[in-house]
């Protein structure tokens, strides 16, 4: 209730501020089963287009435990449900947490296996998450305003989804499966960022 409540009020903001934005490829997101969407992380917009872009799905989101230092912001992201995660040391929790949430609920997961912003180097976390808790991953990207001076402008936004895909445990002929997986999730981003060129 209070994450679509947050989400409306979100909504009507993106389309004061910015207008209206375009989604393509939202046939792609499952219909009948939880899933994972992942995306390059490009700004801290990123997340709420993600999300206005699924609706009415709702999703959980890794955080990094910094975020939770402050009681009212702690308050307000966990109602959102995010959870919080060590980036420098990660236990067992990180991804434990998340599968036990795509297995036993009804939200989805966004994560950024970029980890920080603007870095390229794929973490093996999100393949992990796929494959322990059999959901499919559904790779998507967002161009557009990545400042709040940007969103002022009311730059052109675009989410674009990707065809979901399954994590599977083995892959004949292949000996590092995450690693294969990671760079279908690289060659994906790729892929969905060249459309806007086309």
């Amino acid at each position: 209730m209070f994450f679509s409540f947050v989400r409306l009020i979100v909504r009507l903001l993106i389309l004061t501020l910015n207008g209206r934005y375009k989604v393509q490829g939202k046939e792609n997101l499952p219909k009948d089963d939880n899933y994972i969407l992942i995306a390059p992380h490009r700004s801290w917009i990123d997340p709420v287009y993600l999300v206005l872009a699924a609706s009415p799905k709702q999703f959980s989101f890794m955080a990094k435990k910094e975020l939770f230092k402050n009681p009212l912001f702690k308050w307000l992201i966990t109602k959102m449900n995010a959870f919080p995660v060590d980036r420098k040391n990660p236990g067992p929790s990180a991804i434990k947490t998340p599968v036990k949430i795509l297995k036993e609920t009804d939200l989805g997961l966004v994560i950024f296996p970029t980890g920080t912003r603007h870095s390229t180097e794929l973490k093996g976390g999100a393949v992990t998450i796929a494959k322990m808790s059999k959901k499919p991953i559904v790779p998507v990207v967002y161009h557009g305003p990545y400042t709040f001076k940007d969103l002022l402008k009311r730059q052109k936004a675009t989410v674009r989804f990707g065809e979901p895909f399954m994590v599977e445990r083995k892959i004949e002929g292949i000996k590092d499966v995450t690693a294969y997986y990671s760079e279908k999730i690289q060659d994906a981003f790729v892929s969905l960022d060249s459309e806007d060129h086309k």
